[in-house]
């Protein structure tokens, strides 16, 4: 076997044996299957949660997918992403013939072939992203959007000797400590702490031998948060939101509510024109976003009709009624949901009824926003 980048180490007279793959690299699942086979480990730990783990494996998770309650529960946004780098996977994967996550499946296989007790040592996908997303300032959101937008372009190839090389403990410094400056909260939530949860299911999996399946980035900080303690209960918990982001939310709303009232009494002619103003901004520009979404002439309408009293009340958003009324009006059969497992691409983000579903309640949303942010600038000229 070659066991170049395999760690051991003994904990608490515990053998941990890490094994750092790349989720695109034959190799990786080849040397996964002979560590384990060679080992005979009495559990193998996966970089996986429960939720991944049903789905690692599913040809067909996708049509299983309830497109009105993704929306409903604003997820829209979050299932885009996974889409999106779901799909960059896929496609370095296949240009290496092989599947994105093989080595974890491979895991899988080989714990149960052997006997070995299989341990979900990752975090709760969901929990991880509420936690990036609301651990983020503005500026490292926009940062983040930018470079998984950017995944949609992205067509270069790399060898299995390039993945190689990236696991090497000199380049995964290097690419950490760049993560690290560019992007500290990312590295934070998304790594450090999942370094941590991760550490926490190693050491404490069943037996005397435990080999652990995990990514090459998080090796650096699970070797040394090995040594350490983890409160689960801290990693698991989804923050509040900030109290100034619940003050604004609802205070911008409520100040420009006032204004249109306040501008009534005033004067009725400027009422209307400031009225008019709110309408025309807002409803323009969220039916501009359905519009570059190629939305239903009826969604579009949804659109310009909700989102000036939306803009109004935080706990609604144009976007969520575009979403819900273009799946009415244009429901995603069974093959646009088999055909998100081939991975997404500029052109089919506008042509599967599923991502476009998806973009329009992205896209309503944010002409939305930008609708007030116009709007509540006229107003304010008009009046002051």
């Amino acid at each position: 076997m070659n066991d170049n980048n395999v760690e051991r180490l003994i904990i608490d007279n515990k053998e941990i044996i890490l094994i750092p793959t790349a989720h695109i690299s034959k190799r990786s699942a080849e040397q996964v299957k002979e560590v384990i086979e060679e080992e005979k480990p009495d559990s193998v730990c996966v970089e996986l949660d429960q939720q991944r783990f049903n789905s690692i494996d599913k040809e067909d998770k996708w049509s299983e997918m309830d497109i009105f309650q993704v929306i409903k529960e604003k997820k829209s946004l979050l299932l885009l992403v996974n889409l999106i780098i779901s799909s960059f996977q896929s496609r370095m994967a296949e240009k290496l013939g092989i599947k994105a996550g093989q080595e974890m499946m491979q895991a899988v296989e080989s714990a149960q072939a052997s006997g070995a007790e299989l341990v979900l040592a990752d975090r709760n996908i969901q929990i991880t992203f509420k936690r990036v997303w609301r651990g983020l300032g503005f500026f490292e959101k926009m940062k983040l959007v930018f470079q998984i937008i950017t995944m949609l372009f992205v067509d270069e190839d790399i060898s299995e000797e390039e993945l190689e090389a990236l696991k090497s403990n000199d380049s995964l410094n290097i690419i950490l400590a760049e993560m690290g400056e560019n992007f500290p909260g990312i590295k934070r939530y998304l790594l450090d702490e999942r370094d941590q949860y991760l550490s926490h299911k190693i050491k404490n999996a069943p037996g005397d031998k435990v080999v652990a399946v995990l990514g090459a980035a998080h090796l650096p900080g699970v070797k040394k948060e090995l040594y350490n303690k983890q409160d689960l209960k801290k990693l698991n918990k989804i923050p509040p939101e900030i109290k100034w982001t619940k003050i604004f939310s609802w205070g911008i709303p409520l100040l420009f509510a006032l204004l249109i009232v306040y501008s009534f009494f005033n004067n009725v002619q400027t009422g209307i024109e400031v009225s008019k103003t709110w309408i025309i901004w807002n409803g323009s520009l969220s039916a501009l976003g359905v519009i570059i979404a190629r939305g239903h002439i009826i969604t579009i309408l949804t659109a310009f009709l909700v989102a000036p009293l939306s803009s109004l009340n935080p706990a609604l958003a144009a976007g969520w009624f575009a979403g819900l009324m273009e799946a009415y009006l244009r429901k995603p059969q069974v093959k646009d949901f088999q055909s998100l497992s081939e991975g997404i691409t500029v052109k089919t983000i506008w042509t599967n009824k599923v991502t476009k579903i998806l973009l329009i309640v992205i896209l309503a949303n944010l002409g939305s926003v930008i609708g007030t942010t116009v709007a509540g600038a006229n107003i304010l000229r008009i009046l002051f």
